[in-house]
């Protein structure tokens, strides 16, 4: 069987005041932005973006997000998030997130993302779009079994 390639991305970042509370600790709802902004960073490194999904007639809502947090982030300090693809036979997107300390190396925080297809006129797509097998395809995501 055909080893699954890994495909990551990563985006460095600091914390803005207007994402922390008067402890300076980051606000939970300030993690969605984090994690979208590492799937847009994926999706410029490997040529998934929102954009041209729209331009191939679908939507990539998220119907699934958790977040586990370890540690807090603070005001102040840099961290880098990770994005990992993970693979699936299933018509969706799935990535997983690990948040580190930039100075210590620490992970800060994990998460997982999930989205699914929707056409053009709002309608769920059960079968992955020929333009995400293809691409899954040229980027080597498309071993002969994964689970669903």
């Amino acid at each position: 069987m055909e080893e699954t390639k890994t495909l990551k991305a990563s985006k460095e970042f600091d914390i803005r005041f207007s994402e922390v509370d008067s402890m300076g600790v980051v606000w939970h709802g300030s993690y969605m932005l984090y994690f979208e902004d590492a799937r847009e960073e994926f999706g410029r490194q490997y040529h998934l973006e929102y954009m041209r999904m729209c331009d191939e007639g679908f939507y990539a809502p998220l119907v699934d997000m958790e977040f586990h947090y370890r540690r807090p982030l603070l005001y102040e300090k840099k961290y880098r998030i990770d994005i990992i693809y993970q693979p699936t036979l299933s018509a969706k997107i799935v990535f997983d997130y690990e948040i580190y300390d930039s100075a210590t190396g620490d992970l800060m925080a994990t998460g997982r993302s999930v989205q699914v297809f929707m056409d053009k006129d709002y309608q769920l797509v059960w079968t992955s779009p020929e333009f995400y097998e293809q691409w899954k395809k040229m980027w080597g995501v498309l071993p002969d079994s994964l689970t669903l």
